[in-house]
C-alpha cells in the first residue's frame, strides 16, 4: 500500500505491475538522457559567444533531429504496445469473480461457486481497531488464491465506478449495462488495498477495495 510522502509506485504484487514499473523506468531513463542533452546544447549556445556558420543552415543536422526522434518514439512505443495487449489478455483463469459497483460500496460474487456473494462496505472510522487503516478497511474482504490466474468481471448498478488496485496494476471501469473484464496473478500473500477511481458522487472516497491473497 502507499506510504506517507511516497513519490513512486506501490510495491508490485503481480508480474504485470512489475512490467509496468520496468517500462516506467525505461521511459524515464530515455527522457532523462534527452533532457540532459538538450539542456547542455541550449546552455552551450547561450554562453558561447562564438558563431558557427554551419549551424545557420545545415541539411545534415536538420535530418538528424528529424530521424532521431523517430527512433526514440519507437523505443517507447514498442514496449508500450506490448504491455497494452498483455493487459487485455485473459487466458485460462483458475477462478472468476464478478464485481458490481454501487453508490457507495462494492458487491462481489464468486462465479465458479453457487450462492457465494457478499457486499463490501468501508469500516467507519469509529469502528477501526488498532493496526487498521483509515478509509481502506472493509467489513468483508475479497479472498483470492495467490499464484493463480484470477479473472474479474466488472460492472456497475447505477453510475460509473472504477475498480482499482494499484499494487496489482489493475484499473477497470465499472459501467452500467456493460461488463468489462481483466485478469491478474498475485505472486505473494498479503493484503492489497485499492479504491474507486472514478468520481461517482458524494461518498466516492468511501468505497475502498481490500484483497486478501492466501496460500492454497
Amino acid at each position: 500500500m502507499a506510504t506517507w510522502a511516497q513519490v513512486s509506485f506501490q510495491e508490485a504484487t503481480s508480474p504485470m505491475m512489475e512490467q509496468m514499473v520496468y517500462f516506467h523506468d525505461h521511459t524515464m531513463m530515455i527522457l532523462l538522457i534527452i533532457t540532459v542533452m538538450v539542456g547542455y546544447v541550449m546552455l552551450s549556445l547561450c554562453w558561447n559567444k562564438q558563431l558557427n556558420r554551419n549551424l545557420l543552415d545545415g541539411q545534415k543536422i536538420e535530418t538528424a533531429w528529424t530521424v532521431l526522434p523517430v527512433f526514440v518514439l519507437i523505443m517507447i512505443a514498442m514496449p508500450s504496445l506490448r504491455l497494452l495487449y498483455l493487459m487485455d489478455e485473459v487466458s485460462e483463469p483458475s477462478i472468476t469473480m464478478k464485481t458490481v459497483g454501487h453508490q457507495w460500496y462494492w458487491s462481489y460474487e464468486y462465479s465458479d461457486f453457487n450462492h457465494i456473494e457478499f457486499d463490501s462496505y468501508m469500516v467507519p472510522e469509529s469502528d477501526l481497531e488498532k493496526g487498521m487503516f483509515r478509509l481502506l478497511e472493509v467489513d468483508n474482504r475479497v479472498v483470492l488464491p495467490m499464484q493463480a490466474q484470477v479473472r474479474i468481471l466488472v460492472t456497475a448498478a447505477d453510475v460509473l465506478h472504477s475498480w482499482t488496485v494499484p499494487s496489482l496494476g489493475v484499473k477497470v471501469d465499472a459501467t452500467p449495462g456493460r461488463i468489462n473484464q481483466t485478469s491478474f496473478f498475485m505472486n505473494r500473500p498479503g493484503l492489497f488495498y485499492g479504491q474507486c477511481s472514478e468520481i461517482c458522487g458524494a461518498n466516492h472516497s468511501f468505497m475502498p477495495i481490500t484483497i486478501e491473497s492466501v496460500k492454497t
